[in-house]
């Protein structure tokens, strides 16, 4: 049944389902229901943790496995290579811009609300994208797309932190974090297998079909996850928010031309000025004091940015590497690259585990130190590395990624209070996603000072692995960097409010 109620003057976000009966509703506890009843409703926090899971994996499933969908979009649209990488580029916009607004309105607004209204909107730009005519509005429903996955990805782990007590967080993150490295191993192989058997379409088929259950079982979420603070929306800070970001991935895919450095230097600005005023609201889009105050939390998403822009752009280059410079089909070079992200799905769990039980910014300081190994020494690669080299190479930086994302996460969502848990999921987030855009950025860059504009052939295959290896060597040492800053974290005091 559908039920509208207005609870905050501030905000109004559309009702998605109301459970009547036993007190449930995805707008919070009913009038009248105790918290005592509330703790005993009967639920599973791990069916909630599956269902949650799932959910989880559409992002990286659908980035990974949209790259093999390329080439036969653009022969349908006639698309260019540019218009291709915007396939791919407004999602990550989408999902950068409306990260940290998603992951305050689930502090304000409740963070089942916001993260079912997610998988709402998700779901319509898939089925928007399989019925696309042209390739601008894929683009468009491609940015629909993003934003719902920025409201999912704002409040997943928030919801996980709020359902399991600090001694099985860890763990249960593991999990979480676990769904993201199995769809990076998982989208290339069946993105290329439903692209050439069922077309491109049938992968946003596929990941519709896996956001509907999560509305389905919407009432086996608790009410207490559902807690929400009566609080004015930031407007000022998401348009400060949202220029900055459109301003600094715009400049980093263009920043070796003059437009590329004005808009990093608006960028720059920009962040100056949504810093100030961030430090006047009263009810932040940002919580500047997460940042200022507390050290743990600046100095663990410090790492998780470092983290992510010295590893994102792993996988591309190595494509690039075993196809160009090795002679591999693009097959053997995706099943050689698998190995990464599987060590990952086995060691993520472990790591988590072992967060429950040791102090988490030491395991995530051991995994950023590990996977500086294997940067350091893909900075070494040459025409002739023998394959069992970069084997070793990727199982050591999948041991290294995985014992380092869910202990650091366990870590920033340790040290904040409960009512910040929507915004520190949401921080979490974004700070990958920066990540990923300074990554390929950086990239970007020395592609254009060493090779120009040209496109990649034989006669210059040598500034091609020079470039391929001074990146490697530069993230590597930016690791070097983050282990630094990630031992310098110190012991979180816990100031969790329990329910």
């Amino acid at each position: 049944m559908l039920h509208a109620r207005q609870q905050c003057p501030y905000l109004s976000l559309p009702p998605i389902l109301h459970i009547s009966g036993a007190g449930i509703g995805l707008y919070g506890r009913r009038e009248g229901t105790t918290a005592e009843q509330d703790g005993a409703q009967s639920y599973s926090r791990r069916f909630i943790l599956i269902l949650v899971t799932i959910v989880t994996f559409l992002n990286p499933f659908t980035g990974s496995a949209i790259n093999l969908a390329l080439p036969a979009i653009g022969t349908e649209f006639f698309a260019d290579a540019a218009a291709l990488a915007w396939v791919s580029s407004a999602y990550l916009l989408a999902s950068v811009i409306f990260l940290l607004p998603a992951g305050r309105l689930g502090d304000s607004r409740g963070r089942v609300t916001v993260f079912l209204a997610g998988v709402v909107v998700y779901t319509v730009g898939s089925l928007l994208s399989i019925f696309t005519p042209s390739i601008e509005m894929l683009l468009v429903f491609r940015f629909i797309q993003g934003t719902g996955g920025a409201m999912i990805y704002a409040n997943s782990v928030a919801l996980i932190t709020n359902l399991y007590p600090p001694g099985e967080r860890g763990y249960a993150i593991g999990l979480n974090t676990t769904a993201v490295y199995a769809g990076l191993s998982l989208g290339p192989f069946l993105g290329g297998a439903l692209t050439q058997f069922l077309g491109w379409r049938s992968i946003f088929i596929v990941t519709a079909l896996l956001a509907v259950p999560a509305l389905f079982y919407a009432k086996r979420f608790p009410a207490f996850l559902n807690e929400r603070q009566r609080e004015r929306f930031d407007i000022p800070g998401l348009v400060l928010s949202s220029a900055l970001i459109l301003c600094l991935f715009l400049g980093l895919a263009s920043a070796a031309t003059p437009v590329g450095v004005t808009l990093l230097a608006a960028a720059i600005v920009l962040g100056a000025a949504f810093f100030r005023v961030e430090r006047r609201q009263s009810c932040p889009l940002l919580p500047v004091s997460l940042i200022t105050s507390n050290r743990v939390f600046a100095a663990s998403n410090a790492a998780a940015l470092i983290n992510y822009s010295a590893t994102f752009a792993i996988g591309f280059l190595l494509s690039l590497y075993l196809q160009y410079i090795r002679g591999y089909e693009p097959v053997a070079a995706g099943t050689l690259l698998l190995v990464q992200p599987i060590v990952q799905v086995f060691v993520a769990p472990v790591a988590g585990r072992l967060a429950d039980r040791v102090q988490p910014g030491h395991v995530a300081s051991v995994g950023m130190g590990i996977s500086a190994v294997g940067l350091f020494g893909l900075a070494l690669l040459s025409e002739t590395t023998p394959v069992a080299a970069i084997l070793a190479l990727l199982v050591l930086l999948g041991v290294g990624l995985g014992l380092f994302s869910s202990p650091n996460t366990t870590a920033i969502m340790g040290c904040v209070e409960k009512r910040f848990y929507g915004s520190a999921s949401a921080m979490t987030a974004m700070m990958r996603s920066m990540g990923m855009m300074l990554s390929m950025g950086a990239v970007l860059v020395v592609f254009a000072v060493i090779m120009g504009s040209t496109t990649v052939t034989p006669a210059i295959f040598p500034e091609f692995l020079l470039s391929v290896r001074l990146l490697f060597l530069a993230f590597g040492i930016l690791s070097v960097f983050g282990v630094v800053l990630s031992l310098r974290r110190n012991r979180c005091r816990s100031v969790l409010l329990e329910s």
